[in-house]
């Protein structure tokens, strides 16, 4: 089943909107990738234009920032504690952004999008 990213059926009151045109493929749309802990995968996905999308599907290791030391060390993923995104999510052990994962090094909180960049960024907490 596809997404589509459209404009809405209905004006902001909820009157409904006559289609005025058939879907386009720049309004198509990709399920989610829903990041879990495991032995590194990404997959390279196709973009607009010539870029490429590598999203990691699972993700072993993350880039951890100690903000009072000022340096950045890989540690690996032992837990996802808690995912202010959705609670189905914390329950499945999804990795997104604001995730709370627990690392070698410590607690830390997620900072990028690693459905979309393929690696995880996080700092300290």
């Amino acid at each position: 089943m596809a997404i589509w990213h459209r404009r809405s059926n209905r004006t902001s009151t909820g009157s409904r909107l006559r289609r005025f045109r058939s879907k386009r493929k720049y309004e198509m749309g990709r399920t989610p990738t829903e990041t879990l802990m495991g032995d590194t995968k990404r997959i390279i996905v196709d973009s607009r234009g010539k870029a490429k999308k590598t999203p990691a599907l699972r993700i072993q290791f993350a880039n951890v920032t100690d903000p009072a030391k000022g340096v950045t060390f890989r540690a690996e993923i032992q837990d996802v504690e808690t995912n202010p995104a959705n609670m189905d999510y914390q329950r499945r052990k999804v990795i997104t952004r604001g995730t709370i994962i627990k690392t070698t090094k410590g607690r830390a909180k997620v900072t990028n999008r690693p459905g979309q960049d393929g690696i995880l960024n996080a700092i300290l907490i």
